[in-house]
């Protein structure tokens, strides 16, 4: 995809990149670190039970070098024999085992953690194809794993050499020995040579883990477009997000107008800002505002009141401390308890006095408590 657009793969991979290859199977894996797990944990393992390993094949060897006629000739000594060596080396040669199983299973987890897929195991046709398998073997990775290989097999190679050339006077000498004292003897020098191929095999794990962490990353890399692509279908497009985003707003306008009949009173700025306040005195809470606007929604606000015969108050400083400080369905600030209060004992005492007549109530939004924190200025 990227070549055939000519875009570089210059991007970190995304996150929803990494997860879709773990999915496919594709996570960082050292086979150098695994086996310097498995050697170590083998080691460590022999040099602990090692002793009683040599001890046990020498019992068995011992007795099976040496019989009796009568063993020669029952039918069923060497099925005794097979339980005796079964019962002699089983404990400490599945114990050694275990350890080697466990190391095996718990090295991946060191760099990319475990993962089973099942899409990895699944056949692919392009996997069994001659002429890319070629292009793998003859490409960049295959010569980096010659190359790891080669290194292997001179390191390893060059310090068996020097080890076995060193104990070569003891190895010729063993022949000569007791099979009890050869078999000690042959068991601390494999211990020890054991321990030294391994330690050599520690610098080539710490060599190939870092680069197959880089490895791994630069294969996943993408391209700007893929990164774009990628967003367009996580996030939605900027297109598709603003139709969203309009469409939200359309609805809670309608919402917010639909609540405009059962408000107590619309205050407002008077051309810029309108608010619709309700109070339920069935309930302990302060008075909520159910809808707000400016300009052209304002205007919305003062015509549905006027339809439905909401009382309209112009109350500029009390109209601008509560749209800068409220939200819809939100209660008042409870510094703005106060003049609220007084707009709705105006607004209800309005109501007695068109009913029933009387003196005319009065009220002066300029003088309406509001306190400096809440207060705007006319902007």
């Amino acid at each position: 995809m990227a070549e055939e657009s000519g875009q570089e793969k210059t991007e970190q991979p995304t996150g929803k990149r990494l997860d879709e290859a773990r999915e496919k199977g594709q996570v960082p894996r050292s086979r150098e670190l695994t086996t310097v797990t498995v050697l170590i944990a083998s080691a460590i393992a022999l040099f602990f039970i090692g002793e009683n390993i040599i001890r046990s094949v020498a019992q068995v060897m011992n007795k099976s070098f040496s019989f009796t006629r009568k063993e020669l000739f029952d039918p069923t000594a060497m099925a005794q024999h097979l339980i005796y060596t079964i019962k002699t080396v089983a404990f400490d040669l599945g114990l050694f085992m275990a350890v080697t199983v466990i190391a095996a299973l718990a090295a991946p987890a060191l760099i990319g953690g475990w993962n089973f897929s099942t899409q990895a195991m699944s056949v692919k046709p392009e996997k069994m194809d001659p002429i890319k398998g070629l292009k793998r073997i003859f490409g960049p990775q295959g010569l980096i794993e010659l190359g790891k290989a080669l290194g292997k097999f001179i390191l390893i190679g060059g310090i068996a050499t020097v080890l076995l050339w060193g104990l070569r006077d003891q190895l010729l000498t063993l022949g000569r020995q007791e099979v009890n004292v050869a078999m000690a003897a042959l068991g601390y020098q494999v211990l020890w040579v054991f321990l030294a191929l391994t330690a050599s095999l520690i610098l080539i794990a710490l060599i190939d883990v870092p680069f197959q962490k880089w490895n791994h990353i630069r294969q996943l890399k993408m391209t700007k477009q893929e990164v774009k692509d990628e967003m367009k279908q996580t996030e939605g497009s900027p297109e598709v997000k603003g139709r969203i985003r309009r469409l939200q707003i359309q609805l809670s306008q309608q919402r917010m107008m639909q609540d405009i009949p059962s408000a107590d009173v619309v205050i407002t700025n008077p051309t810029h800002y309108a608010i619709a306040l309700r109070y339920d005195q069935t309930k302990t809470g302060a008075p909520v505002v159910v809808a707000k606007g400016a300009d052209l929604i304002s205007q919305q606000i003062r015509l549905v009141a006027e339809n439905n015969e909401v009382p309209i108050l112009a109350a500029p400083p009390l109209t601008r401390a509560i749209y800068y400080s409220t939200e819809i369905g939100d209660e008042i600030p409870s510094g703005l308890y106060i003049a609220v209060a007084q707009v709705l004992a105006f607004v209800f005492q309005l109501r007695r006095y068109q009913k029933r007549g009387g003196n005319k109530p009065q009220l002066n939004p300029e003088d309406l408590p509001i306190p400096d924190e809440l207060r705007r200025d006319e902007s």
